[in-house]
């Protein structure tokens, strides 16, 4: 047992251009000697290349392969993910203001047509004059007292549906659209794991 070492890779890892990935950053690493731990957090992996882009994929024998080479007397067990996807995160270059604002316009129009032509398309106006007609035995042609509280209840229903307001977080349930791009992401990582990893791919000719 003094001679075990428990490495559990991490998910995903962010690292900047050309820096070298360490045992410590692409894992978790647990054993009963602590200047064991730190020796071993140092051990390099990769260093990060131009030509890797921004995904690099390193699996558990990357990791052991590495650890034998400082100790072949150690006892590794790996736990967790097999592999661990290191992200290069490159300087991002920033937005002018009237490509903000461009933007800006393009979502605000195209949602407010998409909101509109849904309305138009199931008769919302209609309906609200029958309901107005119905509640109130007049018929008018801009029931105001319903449409302005259905307009209030529509932005307010985004909100909670999107569970933001503006950067604050109504509560720590996620929202159906975070769900999304969590699955969405897994998605990614899976393929990017199954593509991107070399040692996982063996052409026919390899001996």
């Amino acid at each position: 047992m003094a001679n075990t070492v428990f490495i559990k890779p991490r998910h995903r890892v962010q690292v900047k251009p050309g820096a070298v990935v360490t045992l410590g950053q692409a894992a978790q690493i647990a054993a009963p000697d602590g200047g064991l731990i730190r020796r071993l957090k140092t051990i390099p992996l990769y260093r990060i290349q131009p030509s890797d882009k921004n995904i690099v994929i390193i699996d558990m024998m990357q990791m052991i392969r590495a650890v034998f080479d400082v100790d072949s007397s150690l006892d590794v067990q790996m736990i967790g993910p097999s592999q661990t996807i290191i992200e290069v995160v490159y300087e991002k270059r920033k937005v002018s203001t009237a490509s903000f604002v461009l933007v800006w316009l393009l979502l605000f129009v195209g949602s407010a047509m998409a909101i509109m032509n849904f309305h138009e398309d199931v008769s919302m106006q209609q309906v609200h004059r029958h309901l107005y007609e119905m509640m109130t035995g007049q018929a008018v042609d801009k029931p105001l007292l319903l449409q302005i509280p259905y307009s209030l209840g529509l932005g307010i229903g985004m909100i909670l549906f999107f569970n933001h307001w503006f950067r604050k977080r109504i509560n720590e349930e996620p929202s159906p659209l975070e769900v999304e791009m969590f699955n969405y992401q897994q998605s990614i990582d899976q393929y990017v794991i199954l593509h991107e990893n070399k040692e996982s791919l063996r052409p026919l000719d390899d001996a």
